[in-house]
């Protein structure tokens, strides 16, 4: 009884609130549209909309279908890009989620050569999945998950592919640049620039400050990082960054990276793929750039 076309219907009233808008975006008539629901409810035996004004309201019924849509209809998608590009003779589409603020930079460098050998692939990189990648990975909305955190769960492979170390960054003419570490109480008059994350999902706090019950005078979160590098370097407070990544912003600002501690943070960037894609060659070999590619 239950089509996808009843899905898509589900999602277009979300999305645009009133069944004019919605029969024009799947470009139908709306009498089709309404009769279509009409006789699904009649099947189901509950209603899955209720009318507000012109607006139309989901019901509890309707939310539950709408959540089943999210999940299904990305699927639906995967498989008919699949089969498409197949029957075109290309290669393929590979989707990128970004779990890594920071290791956008290091991408590019992976990006570049794997598209000069693979021009026939499609590539997007979405940067949307900050800490739900894996779920993105499981429903199909990505192919390649880019992760410094992998949460190992079944039918997921996470490959670590480059090394590095987490450091502070600090400007060069800081009280403690004279310094190769840093230790947590160091850091109690400072404030903290971070990318917009949980403190408990940040390593300088769950590795390094929280176990010695430390803290800073001021956690501030900023979105890019070219802003938080020029903030650091102008003296305005200090971040926690990949080493590489701070040796790069060095060569033009005034910034010097410390270890945290004696042992450091030792970190490494994992891409998390669907044990049923890791045999799809373009996959393998962006795998393999992505390892040659310090």
């Amino acid at each position: 009884m239950l089509e996808r076309f009843h899905l898509e219907v589900l999602v277009a009233i979300k999305k645009h609130g009133t069944l004019t808008r919605a029969a024009e975006a799947l470009h139908l008539s709306q009498s089709a549209l309404t009769h279509s629901i009409k006789k699904l409810e009649g099947q189901l035996g509950v209603s899955v909309w209720q009318k507000e004004g012109r607006n139309l309201r989901l019901t509890a019924a309707g939310e539950h279908m709408l959540s089943f849509a999210s999940r299904i209809l990305p699927q639906f998608s995967h498989i008919e890009s699949t089969l498409s590009h197949l029957a075109s003779g290309q290669m393929g589409a590979l989707r990128i989620g970004m779990e890594c603020h920071p290791c956008y930079q290091w991408l590019l460098r992976v990006i570049e050569p794997f598209l000069k050998k693979w021009p026939d692939v499609e590539i997007d990189v979405k940067q949307a999945f900050k800490f739900g990648g894996l779920a993105a990975l499981h429903n199909y909305e990505i192919d390649l998950l880019v992760t410094p955190d992998p949460l190992f769960k079944p039918r997921v492979t996470f490959i670590p592919v480059f090394d590095y170390e987490h450091k502070l960054v600090i400007p060069a003419d800081h009280a403690l640049a004279n310094q190769e570490s840093v230790e947590p109480n160091q850091l109690a008059s400072e404030t903290l620039f971070t990318y917009p994350v949980e403190p408990q999902r940040l390593d300088v706090f769950s590795q390094f400050l929280n176990p010695k019950k430390c803290s800073v005078r001021h956690h501030k979160t900023i979105e890019t990082t070219e802003i938080m590098m020029q903030l650091v370097a102008a003296g305005r407070g200090v971040s926690a960054l990949p080493g590489w990544l701070i040796e790069e912003y060095s060569e033009s600002l005034a910034l010097k990276g410390l270890k945290f501690g004696k042992k450091g943070i030792h970190k490494q960037i994992n891409l998390g793929v669907r044990n049923d894609d890791i045999a799809v060659k373009y996959i393998e070999d962006f795998i393999d750039i992505a390892k040659s590619t310090g």
